[in-house]
């Protein structure tokens, strides 16, 4: 048996810690994240969760949806048992937290890997429209929400000192090494036997799409958050956080991206097929 490696021990600790109420709903309590996440003082860790609740509202979220008052009950030696103010904690609430925990601990860099796939997969699994759509739906709606996200990368790269089209290019390059074990556009492209003409990201499956969507996020999140001015550490950001996609696709078992099944139909014969079909039932 392969030891676990110091990322899968914390991803265990999260699950660990994780809470089942009465009505089958996960949460985490507050002050034992606070030690996994090595906050020695809660106090401190209060400071982390009232950014969290700011971010919180700043999304147009319930707060009290993901963060509830409770009790709750801390051991000490010999068995013995005190309970204490605290709070129960929702899967999203522990993302926004990792995301302003600080970030110079290890536990909470993994941290934010893990609750941000595990948020976006609950996301997912909760979206009841996006559970009824099909294969070729599922890629064009994963398909245009990554070019959205693309927009917002590309004014956060700049004002990181990603200026020109060949420096975005780079840039962009840098994020599919990291995720696609480094093969960079061309590499990939090469590899799914596309034409010339062909884009990549037109060729790729909903798992794939769901993927560089999450690398793009991420890289724009972290751009911002370490308020990056420099165009050579753009760059390495956005490798690592390809990276750190890739290393947890890999650790749930998961198909690499290069290795995907490469879609015989196009994004955009997908988009004319339902453009179509929804032209026939307007004439009807």
């Amino acid at each position: 048996m392969k030891p676990q490696t110091t990322e899968q021990s914390h991803h265990q600790t999260f699950e660990d810690i994780k809470q089942i109420d009465e009505n089958g709903n996960e949460f985490w309590y507050a002050r034992a994240f606070a030690k996994t996440l090595e906050y020695s003082d809660f106090r401190n860790f209060i400071k982390v969760i009232e950014k969290a609740k700011k971010a919180c509202i700043n999304s147009n979220k319930d707060v009290l949806e993901h963060l509830v008052e409770a009790n709750e009950q801390l051991r000490f030696g010999q068995g013995a048992t005190k309970e204490y103010p605290s709070f129960k904690l929702s899967r999203y609430m522990c993302y926004l937290i990792v995301q302003n925990a600080d970030p110079s601990k290890p536990i909470v860099a993994n941290g934010q890997t893990y609750f941000a796939i595990q948020t976006r997969r609950q996301e997912l699994k909760d979206d009841n429209e996006f559970k009824k759509l099909k294969e070729d739906e599922k890629r064009l709606y994963l398909r245009n929400e990554l070019k959205e996200h693309n927009k917002l990368l590309v004014d956060t790269a700049y004002n990181s000192g990603v200026e020109t089209n060949l420096d975005f290019a780079i840039f962009q390059n840098h994020g599919y090494m990291g995720l696609y074990g480094g093969l960079d556009a061309k590499a990939i492209h090469a590899k799914k036997e596309l034409k010339k003409s062909q884009k990549i990201l037109d060729y790729m499956g909903s798992t794939e799409l769901a993927a560089n969507l999450f690398r793009a996020t991420q890289a724009e999140e972290k751009l911002k958050r370490d308020n990056i001015q420099i165009k050579s550490k753009a760059n390495d950001i956005h490798y690592e956080v390809g990276k750190k996609v890739r290393d947890t696709i890999k650790e749930l078992g998961g198909i690499m991206p290069e290795n995907l099944e490469t879609p015989q139909k196009s994004i955009k014969s997908i988009e004319k097929e339902i453009k179509n079909l929804e032209e026939k039932k307007t004439s009807k």
